[in-house]
């Protein structure tokens, strides 16, 4: 049968569709895997070993659960996983990064019935909520099949803590199926137990970030990238990486005399924007090889790291706007030189350990012009900023190893019957 909480998600969908129909259309998304949606898909044989679902909801987390990926398959007991997600692009990134080693799964709207069909698809002995995903729903059915949930990677921005705090009791009933809350740090554990998990089921394990941060001089890719898109690699080249509207006119307008700007948007619908905002650039969907004003667009997905690789500087898109940032600790580790804005709350505390350490840089709007100048003409200073933010990633790496006992426990007591409930 299904839940109360049903009929207020077809209630709030149908009040809400003159907004998210019209929305859909114009951005292209309303072409997507429908049936997926609703939990249909080809079911999963048996497994000769314990499966884990992990929920990565779009690219940022699917790039994040890189190495647990490997650790569940390597580790003993070894673990089947079966990576889900919920938007397009991070079901593309999912399928291109784990073609290879493990299934991917479209995780489907918070519906009994769709859930019910994605659970039997699936099969799974425990689940892994990555950073947070919380879906009453899918927990409540997970809790009535006995099968364990954690939040692992786990992050509660002070904007989303704000609004869960509001909820009181809700947010206590939300979050109670929850048998684990595995967090990247002591601040996001203390938010975790303020909104009502149970403190003894809370712990940090530190942000899997680090560990997916590979420290290298050499890119794949970039020597082919640059000579595909005609970037002159005598030249200084500025890449500005997950960027978002709003802030290409910015970075275009920051740029130095001589210095070429590669852009690379987070989201497919701002590609043709960004366009329009870098006149002149060469589009990398197009083939255009060449730019006479120096301006080049990435307007693909999963070649961001190539083009780090060509970076004499890097400025981390969605900070000089209100949308929380994006990782910074990819380039960092790539040795170039990461300039970000104001706006870093996904990765408050990542930003706050670099910045302390000397391996970053941060400005508003207005100074972003004097700290590209100022740090293309410092070598010395870039070389400093390279050096300090790789020996503070290696200090922090280890997660991965802790979410995958972490998991694997879960499993193990799953079968044996002893999972709390």
């Amino acid at each position: 049968m299904p839940r109360p909480l049903d009929f207020a998600y077809l209630a709030a969908a149908i009040a809400a569709s003159p907004v998210w129909v019209p929305r859909m259309i114009r951005t292209g998304k309303h072409r997507t895997d429908w049936p997926a949606r609703f939990g249909r898909g080809e079911s999963l044989p048996s497994a000769a070993s314990p499966r884990i679902l992990l929920h990565a909801v779009s690219v940022g987390e699917v790039n994040a659960i890189d190495l647990l990926v490997d650790d569940l398959l390597a580790g003993d007991p070894g673990i089947e996983p079966v990576v889900a997600t919920m938007t397009d692009t991070g079901f593309d990134r999912a399928v291109s990064l784990f073609k290879d080693r493990c299934e991917v799964v479209r995780f489907p709207f918070d519906t009994t019935a769709a859930n019910r069909r994605l659970l039997d698809r699936i099969r799974p002995s425990a689940v892994g909520l990555v950073e947070l995903e919380v879906w009453p729903n899918f927990l409540a059915e997970c809790r009535d099949r006995g099968i364990p949930v954690a939040v692992v990677n786990g992050r509660l921005s002070e904007r989303s803590f704000s609004r869960y705090r509001r909820l009181g009791p809700v947010t206590r009933w939300l979050f109670g199926p929850l048998v684990a809350v595995a967090a990247q740090d002591e601040t996001y554990a203390e938010r975790f137990r303020a909104v009502g998990v149970d403190p003894d089921r809370v712990t940090v394990t530190g942000s899997m970030k680090w560990d997916t941060a590979r420290i290298a001089d050499e890119v794949p890719g970039a020597d082919e990238l640059a000579e595909a898109m005609g970037i002159d690699r005598d030249r200084p080249v500025v890449v500005a990486g997950s960027t978002a509207p709003g802030e290409h006119d910015l970075i275009r307008d920051a740029m130095p005399d001589g210095v070429q700007l590669l852009c690379a948007p987070r989201k497919p619908e701002w590609f043709d924007e960004a366009a329009a905002d870098l006149p002149g650039c060469a589009r990398r969907s197009r083939g255009d090889r060449g730019s006479d004003t120096g301006r080049f667009l990435l307007d693909t997905i999963g070649e961001l790291r190539a083009a780090y690789g060509l970076a004499d500087l890097v400025v981390v898109g969605r900070t000089f706007v209100d949308l929380g940032g994006s990782d910074m600790i990819e380039p960092v580790a790539l040795g170039r030189p990461t300039i970000i804005g104001p706006d870093t709350r996904h990765f408050q505390v990542i930003a706050d350990d670099l910045l302390a350490a000397g391996g970053l840089r941060s400005c508003d709007r207005g100074g972003l012009p004097g700290t590209v100048a100022s740090l293309l003409e410092d070598t010395g200073l870039r070389e400093s900023m390279i050096r300090r933010g790789r020996e503070l990633i290696r200090a922090r790496q280890g997660a991965t190893a802790a979410l995958g006992d972490l998991l694997r426990n879960m499993a193990a007591e799953a079968a044996s019957g002893t999972a709390a409930s």
